[in-house]
């Protein structure tokens, strides 16, 4: 087994990126995930691949889906306002089933916002910020660790579903060190093996095979309706197979809380304050966002008396939550916005004072 050693979140995430398969980037500075293209203009040369600095999000989406159609693996990162540029070609390669790694290290919003950390983009990530009726996998990792850990196994991932996958990640995770294993890497695919593993890929027909066109425009309402019908079994499968999630301490629990990333980890070290108080609380932690662990709140038990849906946005998860919950539970929300983080007492103080009205 590989020694830990000590990373800065974005620079273990290109790496994982790198070790996953990926050959290809294209991206444009952006904070708080610029370490990412530095670390890609450094070392993707260095086992064959190719970095591209491009002059706009828009024009590295349309790069990355350029290069997706030769079979070869591309990873794909910014953060919030970037992202939101680059929805329309999200939808392109939802339709035209083209694999492809998206990192998104999240900061505050909306609009240009500022630079600090948010999970603000929860509902635009989840529910698709393009058009369409298409769905791209999500997860919400909580630390380095899981992040290097998902952004290596979405590489086969995407490629298994011919989709996107994209990781919400955000400011803090991206700019934190941590100990962390990197997994093994994987050798470079050649163009021998890509043509017989992807035969949709375009690498040139050389006269040994009829043309390969890879397109998402369909101009028949009835040959555009057969696609997305099969796309949505696609889906179908996806949502009986990718939901993902850890729970803590739910047995008796007097409050559930229900939150994902770097929040996760402030509400459970809230968590103890609370139970040293003789508040018991639990946690449900979503790993997958989409699509989301609908069964993970059957486990929640009969004695609680509120779920809280603890965000870095204003409420983005809660419908979410709620619809998990079914009716069973109140559910309240606990946030902060902007970029501003809550600390663990600050967590504490909110829990008490939403079961104070409770009573």
């Amino acid at each position: 087994m590989s020694e830990k050693q000590l990373m800065k979140g974005n620079e273990a995430f290109a790496e994982a990126a790198i070790r996953g398969g990926c050959r290809l980037y294209f991206g444009y500075p952006i904070t708080p995930q610029n370490e990412i293209p530095e670390y890609m203009s450094r070392e993707l040369d260095k086992v064959g691949g190719a970095f591209v600095q491009a002059e706009s999000e828009l024009a590295a989406v349309n790069m990355a889906y350029g290069g997706a159609l030769t079979g070869k693996n591309v990873f794909l990162s910014s953060s919030s306002p970037g992202i939101a540029l680059m929805q329309e070609g999200f939808s392109f390669m939802a339709s035209a089933e083209i694999p492809m790694v998206i990192l998104n290290v999240m900061r505050g919003g909306p609009g240009v916002g500022g630079i600090q950390p948010g999970q603000a983009d929860y509902r635009q990530a989840t529910r698709g910020g393009g058009n369409g009726d298409y769905h791209i996998p999500v997860y919400g990792p909580a630390s380095i660790q899981e992040t290097v850990n998902i952004i290596y196994d979405a590489v086969t991932l995407a490629d298994r579903y011919r989709n996107p996958v994209i990781i919400l990640a955000d400011g803090m995770l991206g700019q934190m060190m941590e100990p962390i294993i990197l997994p093994e890497a994987r050798e470079t695919v050649t163009e021998e093996e890509i043509r017989i593993q992807k035969p949709w890929a375009l690498l040139g027909h050389q006269d040994k095979k009829e043309r390969t066109v890879v397109k998402s425009l369909r101009l028949q309402p009835d040959d555009l309706e057969n696609h997305n019908n099969k796309m949505h079994e696609k889906y179908i499968e996806m949502m009986e197979e990718l939901p993902q999630y850890e729970s803590y301490r739910l047995e008796d629990a007097e409050v559930v809380f229900v939150s994902f990333g770097s929040m996760s980890r402030i509400v459970r070290e809230a968590m103890d304050h609370l139970a040293e108080q003789g508040i018991k609380a639990g946690m449900i932690r979503p790993i997958s966002l989409w699509p989301f662990p609908n069964k993970a709140f059957d486990e929640i038990s009969p004695k609680t008396k509120m779920v809280i849906s603890a965000e870095l946005s204003i409420g983005q998860m809660m419908d979410d939550v709620k619809c998990a919950v079914c009716g069973r539970f109140p559910v309240e929300l606990l946030y902060r916005t902007g970029g501003m983080v809550p600390t663990p007492l600050e967590v504490v103080e909110k829990t008490k004072a939403l079961l104070e009205v409770t009573k």
